[in-house]
């Protein structure tokens, strides 16, 4: 290790200080946030996971904070509940075709918008389509509801309206209410609602790319597709292997846009429940409606774990294929 020496005291010794303290102490601003996102992530996210032990035990809310150390142990009794449960089937059915839609249609579009957005020469139009295409995301899902029902519904939706009008169809589409239309909808609401602000990460990608090659491609005569081809789309292969795995591993909450739960709770009713309840709103709704609290913790680890897995698979199979990886 590298050293420093410093006099100190009245006796003029010099004491050997480590570099590293030394850089220490001049970055101590930085190590300070750092310290205190550490310590945010210590009370909010993992003194809570002392929660998982409601899972394996018959815990009642009355007991308190101490109940979860002292309620009666039951192992995979809730486990085996779940599974066994008659809505089982239709729950994950519904979480994985939602899950799955959303990366095969969310996950491409916001590396096509960075592509095309790339291409374009006129700056002005440019900035004018980022700007509007992220604007989305600062909109909560609640306000998402209230636009879809006053476009959509089948009483006051203007969508209907207009479609009536023009005598295009004879009675309004029950979109909203629909069974048939829910993962439609809630796939192409949230690629609505996300696709551009994830199109920052990737235009980022892109203009670390080395303008040089462009240049000398341009120069060898390649046309644009074949510089899409042969020096954006590889200049973006570590940022998209990243991004991917990330969605993976949260594929069961909605993947890259994230929204399972928020759309299902919200846009789901009675009538598209066989296809609008999903893991999430079903824990979420036995745990507060019924108070079955370990039940409800039991399906959220479920979850988690599966989660967890696939992002060690999704990384491991990225780092052998591509040799990008998260970790």
């Amino acid at each position: 290790m590298e050293l420093d020496t410093r006099a100190t005291g009245a006796t003029g010794r010099r004491v050997e200080q480590p570099q590293v303290w030394k850089r220490f102490k001049k970055q101590k601003t930085l190590h300070l946030f750092v310290g205190l996102g550490m310590i945010f992530l210590l009370i909010f996210a993992y003194t809570p996971m002392f929660g998982i032990l409601m899972a394996f035990k018959s815990y009642s809310i009355s007991t308190g904070i101490k109940g979860i150390f002292t309620s009666e142990w039951v192992g995979l009794k809730h486990f085996d509940e779940f599974v066994n449960d008659y809505q089982f089937g239709t729950i994950v059915r519904n979480t994985l075709m939602l899950s799955f839609l959303k990366v095969i249609f969310a996950f491409p579009a916001p590396i096509l918008l960075a592509i095309l957005l790339n291409e374009v020469k006129n700056m002005k139009f440019k900035r004018f389509v980022q700007t509007i295409s992220y604007l989305p995301h600062f909109i909560s899902w609640v306000v998402v509801g209230g636009i879809a029902f006053a476009f959509l519904s089948t009483d006051v939706g203007m969508v209907n309206k207009a479609l009536m009008g023009l005598g295009l169809i004879d009675k309004p589409l029950d979109i909203l209410t629909n069974p048939d239309y829910f993962w439609g909808f809630a796939v192409g609401s949230a690629v609505w609602k996300e696709m551009g602000w994830w199109t920052i990460i990737f235009l980022a990608a892109i203009a670390g790319i080395n303008p040089s090659l462009y240049e000398a491609a341009q120069i060898d005569g390649a046309g644009r597709l074949a510089r899409i081809r042969h020096i954006t789309f590889p200049g973006m292969k570590g940022t998209i292997v990243v991004v991917l795995i990330l969605t993976i591993g949260s594929i069961l909450g909605g993947g890259l846009v994230g929204s399972n739960f928020e759309q299902a709770f919200l846009f789901g009713n009675s009538i598209n429940n066989s296809t609008s309840e999903i893991v999430q709103t079903y824990a979420f709704k036995v745990g507060l409606r019924d108070g079955r609290f370990s039940y409800a913790a039991a399906i959220d680890l479920v979850q988690s774990v599966i989660s967890v897995v696939l992002i060690f698979s999704s990384n491991y199979i990225a780092r052998r294929t591509s040799g990008s990886s998260l970790f």
